[in-house]
């Protein structure tokens, strides 16, 4: 009999948690969603987008994802494996200034745990006529797979998603 992997168990619950907050609840809307299988690289990934408020101009992406590695590891119970999947957690805003970052990281890291990184990517559109705003990617590690033994923690984790999101949209104020 099938057994579902960690990778899609965590998915279904990071569903059932962001759809219940948009169907349900009308706290977020979701704004995209993919859910791919690489079969050159036997690996799986899904995300989902979403907006705190539809007025929201910051877009929030959970990701996840699963290697053939993790998933060969956990379907044959290898011993010296520790099978799970990759988190990241991805916000996208657009800002006037490349100084402003600075700002971003401070007000993050008050929400998140100092400790996990936080890596702010700038992009722009080369040859802009009007002036310039630069697109920036934050992008959330963390330091350890999860499995279902994270379960409980994804509400919690979707709410301090949230607060970034009107913190950012604070920060805007610029």
């Amino acid at each position: 009999m099938f057994h579902p992997t960690h990778f899609e168990n965590l998915k279904v619950a990071f569903e059932n948690t962001l759809y219940d907050l948009d169907n349900l609840d009308e706290e977020i809307t979701v704004i995209n969603r993919l859910d791919q299988l690489d079969m050159a690289a036997m690996s799986r990934e899904f995300s989902l987008q979403f907006v705190h408020n539809k007025k929201s101009e910051v877009i929030a992406e959970l990701w996840l994802g699963a290697s053939l590695k993790d998933l060969a590891g956990e379907l044959l119970e290898l011993e010296d494996e520790k099978p799970g999947c990759t988190l990241l957690v991805r916000f996208y805003i657009e800002i006037p200034e490349v100084s402003i970052c600075e700002d971003i990281a401070e007000t993050l890291n008050d929400i998140w745990n100092p400790e996990i990184p936080i890596t702010q990517t700038l992009s722009f559109h080369y040859q802009q006529e009007e002036k310039i705003n630069f697109t920036n990617k934050i992008e959330i590690g963390f330091d350890h797979k999860l499995t279902e033994d994270h379960m409980e923690d994804l509400p919690e984790l979707v709410e301090v998603m949230i607060r970034s999101i009107n913190a950012l949209e604070a920060e805007k104020g610029y």
